[in-house]
């Protein structure tokens, strides 16, 4: 009997140089003990097995299916102190000729492990759910979450939380291992006690009001609700602290609302007249990116604020970010932003010389696979959003504001303007203030290919007209018609 010790047991790497080392040493599973470092094996006996006896190539490494690898990453991370013998028992059989192993799901070693790496799925699935991260006191940009994960699953998980939260400084501590980026790099070390990461912060009562008002007393359902957020993770969520009143009360809320005496359906709701005010400050950009006023802030990897002199004549307004913006940081430097480069360059226009900017500041998206799809912004995003884009315009200050698309132009111009009436016209704004109207470079590209090059020239003529040497050469501004906003 041979006892080989891993230093990190959830770490496929570390697992598979061991027991690439012990196949090809010819060991069969029945004579090597897995230890885990620091816990207790009962090992009957069993001798550290010597680096130089392991690496001795007595016979070939096996060749295993890319499945198995998955399999074997999500199963290392389970706490089954089994897991190690488990998975070289399956190499072993995989090696010795049954290469079809994983196809039968009713062999006992199979099915073992599916179960696994179910649980081990099931379980970063809820850290992805119930992680809550705190503001550290006096650091506005640092937060800290504590979570006890059933399973070794934050070296997993962690890269989730990176991409998520991409521009802002953070730390998860379990109490195994403890994961910390800083917006950069992501560093793994020891682990934590909840005692190191803050208590509350001041967003959370705002958070329990607002889950308090979105809960439906009349959909009440503790089993499923327990089910879907079992009560172990409770005592780090925020939201728990409210639901036991919330339960209490449900029955008097629901009764309440049965007896209200009916109330007829708006057939529409009134659009506001009236915009927020802009928040204008000395950085704009730092309030822009700490912008949380809408859903689309979660699943976005930052939010893009504009770029270009402080000082540019012309404005461009495009709708919203796109897949290399949101990764980047930066407006328009995607496939569309190259398409309004080129056409831009044959106009002789510099694109440096223009403040280029989005009526929305964060990517919505739709994931197919592995691409995130544009999904066009709602007209609650885009009314988010006017606070950031009204105070750009209030800095900047330009003489002509271009509108690229429907979306623009009703964050401009209103929101019945419509893009069909009022393409290629100068439409007055506030002071000498004018506005341009055209489609974005987007829909040229997604225009069907007999369009194209139609769309394309469309496009390229709406913009020459920023290219008039003076003002006095741009046509007389027109009181915006019925419907323009």
């Amino acid at each position: 009997m041979h006892t080989i010790r891993l230093q990190q047991p959830w770490d496929l790497d570390e697992w598979r140089v061991r027991a690439r080392a012990a196949l090809r040493a010819g060991l069969p599973p029945e004579a090597i003990a897995w230890d885990e470092g620091n816990q207790d094996v009962l090992d009957f006996g069993a001798a550290a097995m010597p680096e130089t006896e392991l690496a001795s190539p007595h016979r070939p490494g096996p060749s295993v299916p890319g499945e198995f690898l998955a399999l074997a990453a999500a199963v290392l991370c389970h706490r089954d102190r089994l897991r190690h013998g488990l998975l070289y028992r399956l190499l072993w059989r995989l090696a010795e000729g049954e290469p079809r192993l994983l196809q039968r799901a009713t062999d006992p070693d199979v099915h073992r492990l599916r179960e696994l790496e179910k649980s081990v799925r099931r379980d970063s699935h809820k850290m992805k759910a119930f992680v809550r991260f705190r503001q550290v006191p006096g650091e506005p940009d640092a937060f800290v979450a504590w979570f006890e994960p059933e399973h070794y699953i934050l070296d997993r998980v962690a890269p989730f939380f990176a991409r998520r939260f991409a521009a802002m400084r953070w730390a998860i501590l379990t109490p195994y291992r403890s994961a910390c980026w800083d917006a950069q790099t992501l560093a793994l070390g020891p682990g934590g006690k909840r005692s190191d990461a803050p208590a509350d912060d001041a967003q959370e009562a705002l958070w329990r009001t607002y889950y308090a008002h979105i809960f439906n007393p009349a959909r009440l359902n503790p089993r499923m609700m327990r089910q879907e957020m079992p009560q172990k993770y409770w005592k780090h969520l925020p939201e728990t602290h409210a639901l036991g009143a919330l339960i209490r009360d449900a029955g008097a809320v629901v009764r309440a609302m049965a007896e209200r005496a009916p109330q007829a359906a708006r057939r529409k709701i009134p659009a506001s007249s009236a915009r927020p005010e802009s928040p204008y400050r000395e950085d704009l950009d730092a309030a822009v990116r700490q912008c949380r006023a809408c859903a689309l802030w979660q699943p976005a990897t930052q939010a893009v604020a504009g770029e270009g002199p402080a000082d540019a004549r012309i404005m461009l307004v495009g709708e919203q970010p796109g897949d290399e913006e949101d990764l980047t940081g930066r407006p328009f430097v995607g496939p569309a932003g190259r398409l309004l480069d080129r056409t831009l360059e044959e106009l002789g226009i510099e694109r440096n010389a223009l403040y280029l900017t989005n009526a929305v500041k964060h990517f919505r998206f739709q994931r197919r696979g592995k691409l995130r799809m544009h999904v066009k912004p709602g007209t609650v995003h885009v009314r988010s959003c006017y606070r950031w884009l009204d105070a750009e315009i209030e800095r900047v200050r330009p003489r002509i504001v271009v509108c690229l698309g429907a979306t623009a132009a009703q964050a401009v111009l209103g929101s019945a303007s419509r893009l069909s009436r009022l393409r290629g016209r100068w439409l007055p704004l506030d002071g000498e203030r004018r506005a341009l109207v055209t489609v974005h470079p987007a829909a040229v590209l997604r225009a069907p290919a007999a369009d194209r090059d139609s769309m394309l020239r469309g496009f390229k003529r709406d913009l020459s007209l920023l290219s008039a040497p003076t003002e006095s050469e741009y046509p007389p501004a027109r009181a915006r018609e019925s419907g323009a906003g």
